[in-house]
């Protein structure tokens, strides 16, 4: 999924592992459940369980990839140029997860790889280990926020504090 603000060379991508099939893909012969008509016991047309206006139609992982967007677009804002092409992903878990709790290392929140033969910069925020670490949503926002900053800071080459001002302030 890529979402494009408003600024012009910022791009957001999502990482999402989800194999929907799609129409030329698709066996020849089955309907997919989306595309069905009535149930299976042909009581109805289906609809949507929960209305767009009600708060729990955005999933859990919707709502953190909004909070990493708010977080980027904020900086964007911020820094404008500096950070034109850089791409900002959300996963799961990290890579190698179970090797590192073996080891007793902490899980990192998220990574920063550096850009090279022809590819942007990647700043990747990892979603459970980001919840794990917060108890309430305001919390969560807030630690979204440090994670994006931090590794933004680690790309920069400067001081978190000095790439936004309200950095760790929350919590003091």
């Amino acid at each position: 999924m890529q979402s494009q603000p408003h600024v012009p060379g910022f791009t957001v991508r999502w990482t999402d592992a989800d194999g929907d099939q799609t129409e030329e893909h698709a066996v020849p012969g089955v309907r997919g459940f989306r595309k069905r008509r009535r149930n299976r016991h042909g009581r109805g047309l289906r609809g949507e369980l929960m209305l767009p206006g009600l708060p729990g139609f955005r999933t859990r992982s919707e709502r953190f990839d909004d909070m990493v967007l708010d977080s980027a677009e904020r900086l964007q804002d911020m820094w404008g140029k500096q950070l034109d092409g850089v791409l900002f992903a959300v996963d799961e878990i990290p890579p190698n997860l179970e090797q590192l709790v073996a080891t007793g290392n902490p899980a990192p929140m998220g990574s920063y790889a550096p850009g090279g033969r022809g590819e942007p910069p990647m700043i990747t925020v990892y979603r459970r280990v980001v919840e794990q670490g917060s108890n309430t949503r305001e919390e969560l926002q807030d630690l979204v926020h440090d994670v994006v900053v931090e590794y933004t800071a680690e790309m920069l080459g400067v001081p978190p504090e000095t790439l936004d001002p309200v950095y760790r302030r929350r919590y003091q």
